[in-house]
């Protein structure tokens, strides 16, 4: 991790209540992607979850084995408190790219952003380790570059294409057309397909 992106920065960021990315409910183009699954019993990982609007969704509509991971231990504890006492959530406090496991789809919401681009490369073969065979990585990527300096840290679809095939079938990567009204027009919408014989 970065030396000023590390877990110590986020939980600061949590514990003084600088949550910028923080909409207040789940991601409208993840929750049009979630009302389109049927299978319940997918396995679903949400890497920096914070308040883990769209885990809350999922577990609405019957979702039952979902993964949720923060390294801000406030952000964790808050989450917690969240769901205590439901069944089909996992809640971790760690690294994500120490955590393992495999998992049918993954969230990506306002995690990749965070990161020091250094890390983007590490990311995506992260992703690709979690993923099982076939399994994908869904969500939202600034389409914008930011002028100060982030988290969060922008890019574009032609930075993001020869970074995700190497790893990843990149069945949608477009404009999206449903976000949230502060992000219309700067973001895309991706579903990354791990390439198969990647297990």
């Amino acid at each position: 991790m970065s030396e000023t992106l590390d877990q110590g920065y986020w939980n600061n960021r949590w514990q003084h209540h600088q949550l910028g990315w923080d909409i207040g409910y789940p991601s409208t183009p993840l929750v049009d992607y979630i009302n389109g699954l049927e299978n319940k019993g997918i396995s679903i990982l949400i890497p920096g979850c914070g308040n883990a609007y769209e885990a809350a969704y999922l577990l609405e509509q019957g979702f039952n084995n979902i993964t949720v991971i923060d390294i801000a231990e406030k952000a964790v504890e808050l989450v917690k408190e969240k769901f205590a006492g439901k069944e089909g959530i996992r809640i971790i406090h760690g690294d994500f790219f120490e955590l393992e496991g495999r998992y049918d789809l993954i969230l990506e919401q306002t995690f990749f952003c965070a990161l020091d681009p250094a890390l983007r490369p590490t990311y995506v073969s992260k992703m690709a380790e979690l993923l099982k065979v076939a399994g994908q990585l869904v969500g939202v990527l600034f389409n914008t570059q930011f002028q100060r300096q982030g988290p969060p840290f922008g890019g574009s679809e032609a930075e993001y294409r020869p970074l995700f095939e190497k790893s990843m079938d990149i069945c949608v990567m477009e404009p999206c057309r449903n976000s949230i009204p502060e992000r219309q027009g700067n973001e895309l919408f991706i579903i990354l397909k791990k390439k198969n014989g990647k297990d």
